[in-house]
């Protein structure tokens, strides 16, 4: 295994043992080749750099370099902002461990040999992050490699592989150039992307949100501080703000566009679709701090004399968030709120029986102007995992669920 720092500065030799200059700079091309060294810059005083392809190197070692071809066969340097450089890209920067769930910033590079048709390809393996390649970095011209080597024998490693590896750049242009997508990052839960995009600065967290699907854009910003979102979401186009907004449960968008100045906030508005606006507006009528202001108006309600096989075969006709259903409303023949089924009991049940035969005996409701110290009180007397906000006549017209409570009074401490 070879290191980035060891193959930074090294002389670099033509097939004929002539000096051709050190090497200044690796390239990857990860448009062609995401893990490749593809190549190397070369730098000798006042002389124009030139660039060696991975197909033109025959022997590599730390601190040396020989070509398999002569200096003439060496193409001139132009800057390609398609190229991914290891030191000024890579090296010192930050970058996001998708296997740990972290931001990290890079020390070294790991890099392995792939010999080819009597060619030496570099390939990187994985990003040293720890006390090894620090040791590398400090130590880099005042001792050999072979000491080096010896003294970082003793030191704690902390390696990540390539291929968890995701790369920070906020010109989403450059972005593009690089071919960086957000696969992995979409794959982690959107607590731990909320804990890396903390991390990050306004700059990065806008292009990771700008590059993100709206759906897991959502989850994100939905666990990200207060804070930090409305930042996100004012410098967002309008048209993709709304995008991402749509994906979240109404009392979640509720939440962003309240935070966000008036104009702002209407701008984004008349970008939604009517029905999921209008949803928003009604809930912006309530006060942060009350029942109405925690509520979610997407909630499950069924007749009572419905039967426990049409219910089931209703639910998958509708399009229920799956992760949130576990209590479905029961109406009366006046529409009001009238009990509770949990999820476990509706599994549980025979085809044909009755919602109204599997209500739970404790039944409460609120009003959506209760304060939330009340809906805390009610959720910690009654072990609820969901409660009904009903109108003046007991319509439901909404329901908080625990992870609502949890979320409000996290935002209290």
């Amino acid at each position: 295994m070879l290191h980035a720092t060891e193959l930074l500065g090294a002389e670099t030799y033509d097939a004929q043992g002539h000096f051709v200059g050190r090497v200044k700079e690796l390239f990857i091309e990860p448009a062609d080749q995401p893990n490749r060294i593809a190549r190397i810059l070369l730098g000798r005083g006042q002389f124009q750099p030139l660039v060696a392809r991975h197909d033109q190197v025959s022997f590599v070692a730390p601190g040396t370099i020989r070509l398999s071809v002569e200096e003439k066969a060496l193409e001139h340097y132009r800057p390609n902002e398609a190229w991914l450089a290891v030191r000024k890209d890579l090296l010192d920067q930050q970058i996001i461990d998708t296997s740990g769930r972290k931001v990290v910033r890079v020390n070294d590079i790991d890099l392995a040999e792939q010999r080819t048709n009597g060619t030496v390809e570099l390939r990187v393996a994985q990003v040293d992050v720890g006390l090894t390649g620090a040791a590398r970095r400090l130590l880099q011209g005042l001792a050999s490699p072979s000491m080096i080597r010896r003294i970082q024998e003793k030191l704690p490693t902390r390696l990540i592989l390539w291929e968890f590896v995701d790369l920070i750049e906020s010109d989403p242009l450059r972005r593009v150039k690089l071919r960086i997508t957000s696969q992995k990052l979409e794959k982690l839960h959107p607590a731990d992307l909320a804990d890396i995009m903390e991390k990050l600065s306004p700059a990065e967290r806008h292009a990771i949100v700008a590059s993100l699907d709206e759906e897991t854009a959502a989850e994100a910003l939905a666990e990200l501080d207060k804070r930090l979102t409305t930042q996100i979401v004012e410098k967002l186009d309008p048209e993709k703000a709304a995008d991402i907004i749509e994906e979240m449960e109404p009392d979640q968008a509720a939440d962003v566009l309240a935070e966000l100045a008036p104009e702002t906030s209407q701008e984004v508005l008349r970008e939604m679709p009517g029905e999921e606006a209008q949803e928003v507006r009604d809930l912006l009528r309530f006060e942060e701090n009350s029942a109405g202001g925690m509520m979610n108006t997407e909630l499950v309600f069924v007749g009572e004399a419905a039967t426990r096989e049409e219910v089931v075969q209703w639910i998958r006709t509708r399009e229920v968030n799956l992760d949130q259903l576990d209590t479905v409303f029961l109406i009366d023949g006046q529409a009001r709120l009238s009990g509770v089924v949990r999820l476990g009991r509706l599994l549980l049940a025979s085809p044909g029986q009755a919602m109204s035969e599997l209500k739970a005996e404790q039944f409460v409701t609120v009003r959506p102007e209760a304060e939330d110290k009340e809906v805390f009180e009610l959720f910690d007397k009654y072990g609820l995992r969901s409660l009904g906000v009903v109108d003046d006549v007991g319509h439901p017209i909404g329901a908080i669920t625990v992870d609502d409570v949890v979320t409000r009074m996290m935002n209290q401490l």
